[in-house]
């Protein structure tokens, strides 16, 4: 892992069922679920901003977590030597209402399930 630490990994997560949940939640799901995947991304490579800053940032300018969280993800994989699925220019799926955030979720969820799995998580994808 290019000499960084590595900590605990991740909780795989149905992006289905986060989609779901935002929806029926009026967005609230949301917030919730950028503070757990801030938290653990911060957790797995003691780098980034962590949950409570994702957390304020979900629910002051939402769109700025789609690039922070995609840049994130995109160094996780690189620390790793691995070519990663998404890129911070992912952020930019903002700009197309609605379907965007859904193409966004979906597609950050499934890296982030696809970098727990490569590295020996065992969990199911879940909440």
């Amino acid at each position: 892992m290019g000499g960084l630490p590595a900590g605990p990994l991740g909780k795989p997560r149905s992006p289905g069922l986060v989609i779901l949940l935002t929806i029926v939640t009026f967005g609230v799901w949301a917030v919730v679920w950028s503070h757990q995947n801030g938290e653990e991304l911060n957790r797995r490579t003691g780098q980034g901003l962590g949950g409570i800053a994702y957390l304020f940032i979900t629910l002051l300018f939402s769109p700025v977590t789609m690039f922070l969280m995609a840049g994130e993800v995109e160094q996780m994989y690189r620390r790793d030597g691995k070519e990663p699925p998404i890129t911070t220019m992912w952020g930019l799926w903002f700009l197309l209402p609605l379907i965007g955030n859904l193409i966004w979720y979906v597609r950050i969820q499934g890296a982030l399930n696809d970098y727990w799995a490569s590295n020996g998580s065992t969990h199911t994808p879940g909440l």
